[in-house]
Parts: structure tokens; C-alpha cells; sequence
């Protein structure tokens, strides 16, 4: 497995990070147990995956902790709380808590790294000025090693919390939206990300729209409908159609995959899901060599002015 140091966190980790969220949930979200899910975790362990992300609200930490019992020393483990619940805003005493509810189900003392999670642009502030004094009062009893926070990409694809965020450097590790139809990171994040040493986890590397050709469709219509897309310049029927052409590129994830893996301020890619095959493909593609130039040019081309899907 292809390693790659986490930004000033210091931590080398492998390059394919185990997301226990999205729609799969190790499964859990189309009726694996925990033990099933566990299963996921630990094949994913033995193939070299260092870094595995998890959260409160996936309902995925149990499993999890069933997978790394014995190995805890061999993974980067990762958590989240939700900043609070609907209009309301978590305590830090609240804030508190939901990390010690973490810590049980994934049966440990620490996480690697805690993540506020989907941090939305008008819960920022408050976040700033509450809750990360108190994550750094965890960190100091020796709960987390890093701070982190993930934004709400479905609903902040701009990156409009981020770009606020990163200049105040309150976070070791972020989580950022990216992938070949909305690359906005590469102007609004990484830079930010790369000159304070911030690592980056890369979510939506392959949602709906990019393993679905209707979804693609869908979402590339929208876009040449609001003027972000070229309708001269794609093919609106079978808009990434040449990438599945090339005989160096053997599917349209595993070329996603590739595009992130390879961009300059992304680290670990992360990927989901319930299927051990499925896993193992997903690994082999983040672990490929960089996209032709020519291609990833074509995608600047054609999709470097965009900020306004998610790519679900």
C-alpha cells in the first residue's frame, strides 16, 4: 500500500483511507451487522489500510471497534460529532460527551484524529469560539491526538466555510470535497491547506453522478444550463465518454479515482463500501498511476470553472 505523510500531523498513513459513512456504511446501510462490517474493516487492514474514518452519526463506530480489536496500534483511527442537533448548537460540555460515547463503541482511549463534522459557514464562528477550545481540552487530557473538521459539501460545494476556516489554523486534519466534476478545491482549499501544513482526507472522489450514466447526465445538464459547462465542448449524452475510450484507463471510478489520488494537496483518498471485491478494486484504482496529461487538461478544460455540484 502506497503510503503518504498527513500534513503537520506528522502520521504516515496509507494514500486509500476506509470511509465507514456514505451510502454504503460497511454495508450497514443495506443490512450488514456489525460483525458483517467488521469483516469489511479488517480486509481492509490486511490489505494496507492504515487510515479508517468513522463517525457518531454513521452508526458505524461499533463495527469499526469490532474490526481493530487486537489492532489498534496499526490504524490512524478517525471520529466525528456533529456541531449539534437541528437550529441548536452542542455545549462544549455536550461536545464532551459525544466524544466519550466515541470512545466506547470504538473501544479505545483516543482517537487520532476528532473532526467537527459538516461544520456548515454560519456555524463556524461559534464552532471556533466554543468547541475547539474544548477539543484542545480533550486533546490535552489525552483523548485526541488532532483536531479536525469536515465540511457540508452536498450543501457548501464552494467551499464557503473552508476558505473562512483554513486562515485561522485551528485544524491539524480537514475533510474537502473533491473530484473531477467540481475541482474548486484546487483553487479554494489546498492552497490554504498546503501553506499551513493542514492534511486533507478527500471525500465525493466517486459519488452517484460518476458511477451512474444517467446521474452524470442529469448533473451535466444542470451544468451547461447554468452556464458552467461548455455545450460545445462535451458530449451531453456521454459527457466523460472518452475517458472510457483510453486503454490506460480501465473504468470511469477508476479514473476518479486516479484524478484525485494525483492532484497536488490531496492526500488521503477516501472510499466506501460494503463489498471486500469492491474494496479491493476501489484500492487498486487510488493506488494507479496519474491520468494522462492530455486528460486531465481535458477536464480542466471542461470542468475547472465548476462550484455547484457535489457530484451526488
Amino acid at each position: 500500500m502506497q503510503t503518504v505523510r498527513l500534513g503537520r500531523t506528522g502520521a504516515e498513513v496509507s494514500v486509500a483511507g476506509l470511509g465507514c459513512g456514505g451510502a454504503s456504511r460497511l454495508g450497514m446501510a443495506t443490512g450488514a451487522d456489525a460483525e458483517q462490517a467488521a469483516s469489511v474493516v479488517r480486509r481492509a487492514i490486511e490489505l494496507g489500510v492504515t487510515f479508517i474514518d468513522t463517525a457518531r452519526n454513521y452508526g458505524t463506530e461499533e463495527a469499526v471497534g469490532l474490526g481493530i480489536r487486537g489492532r489498534r496500534d496499526e490504524v490512524f483511527l478517525s471520529t466525528k460529532s456533529s456541531a449539534g442537533r437541528g437550529e441548536r448548537m452542542f455545549t462544549a460540555a455536550e461536545l464532551s460527551e459525544s466524544l466519550d460515547g466515541s470512545l466506547r463503541r470504538l473501544g479505545t482511549d483516543h482517537v487520532d484524529v476528532f473532526h467537527l463534522h459538516g461544520i456548515t459557514p454560519s456555524q463556524y464562528d461559534y464552532c471556533a469560539e466554543v468547541l475547539v477550545p474544548e477539543m484542545k481540552r480533550q486533546q490535552a487530557a489525552g483523548k485526541i491526538r488532532f483536531i479536525g473538521a469536515t465540511e457540508q459539501f452536498g450543501g457548501d460545494t464552494a467551499h464557503k466555510m473552508l476558505t473562512r476556516a483554513l486562515p485561522d489554523d485551528h485544524f491539524d486534519v480537514i475533510m474537502v470535497g473533491f473530484n473531477l466534476l467540481n475541482p474548486s478545491a484546487r483553487t479554494r482549499v489546498f492552497p490554504e491547506t498546503l501553506k499551513h501544513a493542514v492534511g486533507t482526507l478527500i471525500m465525493f472522489a466517486v459519488r452517484r453522478s460518476l458511477s451512474q450514466p444517467g446521474a452524470l447526465q442529469e448533473v451535466v445538464a444542470g451544468l451547461i444550463e447554468r452556464g458552467e459547462v461548455d455545450a460545445g465542448k462535451i458530449d451531453a449524452a456521454d459527457p466523460l465518454g472518452f475517458l472510457r475510450d483510453r486503454s490506460d484507463v480501465g473504468s470511469l471510478t477508476e479514473a476518479a479515482y486516479r484524478f484525485c489520488r494525483h492532484e497536488p494537496g490531496a492526500e488521503v483518498i477516501l472510499t466506501g463500501t460494503g463489498n471486500v471485491e469492491h474494496l479491493e478494486a476501489n484500492l487498486a484504482a487510488i493506488q494507479g498511476p496519474p491520468l494522462a496529461p492530455e486528460i486531465v487538461e481535458r477536464l480542466r478544460g471542461l470542468f475547472g470553472a465548476v462550484d455547484s455540484v457535489s457530484g451526488n
